[in-house]
């Protein structure tokens, strides 16, 4: 303990010109604030125990290396999270009904949505119901076994912690299978399965005719003859080789999570970044590409309440998706990239709007092409539109077929195994929801699992 507390001072006495200019105090407030907003989050949406979600949450990529050091206090009156490093490097997440958790940056109050969330469940889904009251217990002993590998644990760390896993066959679950704190309702934190969300957004804008991919993105700050961004499009943000510095490390000192984490307006840090490669030539993971195009749709559809309101009558509803929680950035801008809750059966159903080409009970929801556009691989990479894909001749993807998964398949994909497999040739949709830190080992995991639910519903 006492190697760790002279460790914590020698950093505290670094010069402040040499701390700040290698970014360690924002990164150390990254830190702070994944643990801030994901305790917040999952302890006031999931309803988890807060003690149980910093034990998961500290064991990260780039968290776990100062769990020595990170603390947490949970007011649960006013519902707010605080985080610290010893009581520095403070972070705090409030809780607000309907919106989720927002970190507080200053003292000025976030602009949120004040339309009633009850008020917008109205609509009758287009969609068929996919299972009833209770979850689906199977009796396909092959299915069972598929179920009994998914939910297994090591013996010894790095534990897996599966949530939910749920199978869907031809539009209606044959096997579901949940965490003892987690049941058919239970809103689950979807990670970057979100950005699959902003694309059926945007691709809904453009189905009905208000954006087009194609088109230089309506970003006001790109907008003048001698902006080097101007000619980046929708369909650039959306493949994430917009050229821009805004690659993801997950680390703390990447412009993603200091976007994320750090920003009121995180659109607005995204859209000052500078120019590394001109569009359409060079591809990397970028969370606040995503976040741009979020702020697209706020704009098209005419701002925070809008955006809301729109998501549930034009996306959720339709699908009869009702366990679901939109989180928003302080300045009313979806936060695109990385925070939706949905329970397990509604991620099932999103993905079969996808399973479905984008017709849900003969309405054309996504434009006609929509969906291969978004499976179909960016430059030399295993990632599509939105969604990750095996439709690639890049290793990973041969990877993951080689494993069991098929070559048709694609995936919404968050961090620690946040997963849609949807598999056109087999008319499935599979969801595994969980903490799993062993990103490798998960994903072996979930071919397993993808191949013995084929070898138990075969066509």
């Amino acid at each position: 303990m006492l190697r760790k507390l002279i460790w914590l001072l020698s950093v505290l006495v670094i010069p402040a010109a040499v701390f700040v200019g290698v970014g360690l105090d924002r990164a150390f407030r990254v830190v702070t604030g994944v643990v801030a907003h994901d305790v917040c989050s999952k302890t006031f949406i999931s309803g988890f125990d807060p003690q149980i979600v910093f034990a998961e949450t500290i064991e990260r990529q780039g968290v776990r290396r100062l769990k020595w050091a990170l603390n947490y206090e949970v007011d649960s009156s006013n519902k707010v999270v605080r985080a610290s490093l010893a009581g520095w490097a403070v972070s705090r997440a409030a809780f607000h009904d309907g919106l989720g958790c927002i970190i507080l940056h200053g003292s000025a109050e976030p602009l949120l949505p004040k339309s009633s969330i009850a008020e917008l469940k109205v609509a009758t889904p287009l969609l068929a119901e996919i299972g009833g009251p209770t979850a689906v217990e199977t009796s396909n002993l092959k299915l069972k076994a598929a179920l009994d590998h998914a939910f297994e644990e090591p013996a010894a760390p790095p534990y897996r912690r599966t949530k939910a896993v749920v199978v869907v066959l031809d539009g209606a679950i044959v096997a579901e299978r949940y965490a003892p704190s987690v049941g058919i309702d239970t809103p689950l934190l979807g990670f970057s399965m979100t950005k699959s969300v902003v694309n059926a957004l945007v691709g809904i804008l453009v189905e009905q005719g208000r954006l087009s991919v194609a088109e230089p993105a309506p970003i006001a700050e790109w907008r003048n003859d001698t902006n080097p961004r101007r000619d980046i499009t929708i369909e650039h943000l959306m493949r994430m080789t917009s050229g821009l510095a805004l690659d993801e490390d997950k680390l703390g000192f990447d412009a993603s999570s200091q976007m994320v984490y750090l920003h009121n307006d995180m659109a607005a840090y995204a859209a000052r970044a500078t120019v590394l490669a001109p569009p359409a030539t060079r591809f990397a993971y970028s969370s606040p590409s995503v976040q741009l195009l979020a702020r697209i749709i706020r704009d098209s559809v005419g701002g925070p309440e809008q955006t809301l309101e729109f998501a549930w009558r034009e996306l959720f509803n339709p699908l009869g998706m009702r366990n679901v929680t939109l989180e928003f950035d302080a300045t009313g801008t979806l936060q695109g990239s990385s925070y939706m809750f949905a329970s397990a059966r509604d991620w099932a159903r999103f993905g079969l709007l996808y399973l479905y080409d984008g017709v849900v009970g003969g309405r054309r929801i996504l434009p006609n092409g929509w969906v291969e556009f978004s499976a179909r691989a960016t430059l030399n990479t295993d990632y599509g539109a939105g969604f990750w894909t095996n439709r690639s001749h890049n290793q990973q993807a041969v990877n993951r077929v080689s494993w069991g998964m098929p070559r048709d398949a694609f995936f919404a994909l968050g961090k620690l195994g946040q997963i849609i497999v949807i598999l056109p040739s087999q008319q499935l949709v599979i969801v595994r929801l969980g903490d799993s830190v062993d990103t490798l080992g998960e994903m072996r995991g979930l071919a397993r699992l993808v191949r013995e639910v084929i070898s138990a519903t075969p066509r």
